[in-house]
């Protein structure tokens, strides 16, 4: 939908109302109506009680032009009162057209995707045999040198850690079950304090 030009309505007026008795009271809204019917008897209204403005439609043109000229900033019920002529958007196509094709990508999930395109295939995974060989190789302390140091970058080194269970530290095989693992360490759980009726909070 393309917006082209915006165009004043030489026939309907809009007038901003800060007394809001002209929405609430008949007497008030007969009161503001008569001064539009002196211009143009055929004249019709429009309320707008959220906005606060009136809509004015005219028969003629030059009745509205007049009505603008001599009631615009004048005192009504104690309120100045504003006239303007109503705009008219002109729109290019009375449908709702869809976006262009660069703009869909914005939609998530995409609506379809360009013509010509082809979901590219996963490339396989590169897997380092000799980094696999040269790693397997390698006993606890051990270290392989990955990459070279150079003047601007550091060398990598892969280190072997040693195995936690050969330290003296290590639990005794008592300690474990059948199946070499250590036992799961009991939870113990907070003991609950004694009651005592006789004692009150």
């Amino acid at each position: 939908m393309h917006i082209k030009t915006t165009k004043c309505n030489r026939f309907c007026l809009v007038s901003s109302v800060t007394n809001q008795d002209v929405f609430n009271r008949p007497e008030a809204k007969a009161s503001f109506e008569a001064l539009f019917r002196s211009f143009d008897p055929e004249v019709q209204f429009q309320y707008f009680k959220s906005f606060r403005r009136v809509r004015i439609s005219f028969s003629d043109a030059l009745a509205a032009a007049e009505a603008r000229l001599r009631l615009h900033k004048t005192n009504f019920s104690g309120k100045e009162m504003r006239l303007y002529f109503a705009q008219s958007v002109h729109i290019g196509s009375p449908r709702l057209e869809p976006p262009k094709p660069e703009k869909q990508f914005l939609i998530s999930p995409p609506a379809s995707p360009p013509v010509g395109w082809e979901q590219s295939q996963d490339a396989m995974p590169v897997i380092n045999y000799d980094l696999l060989c040269a790693i397997s190789k390698l006993g606890p302390g051990d270290k392989y040198e990955l990459h070279t140091a150079t003047p601007t970058t550091p060398s990598v080194v892969v280190h072997v850690c040693e195995d936690e269970r050969g330290d003296s530290s290590a639990p005794d095989d008592t300690d474990q079950d059948d199946s070499g693992h250590q036992p799961r360490p009991k939870i113990i759980q907070t003991r609950r304090p004694d009651y005592n009726p006789a004692v009150k909070q």
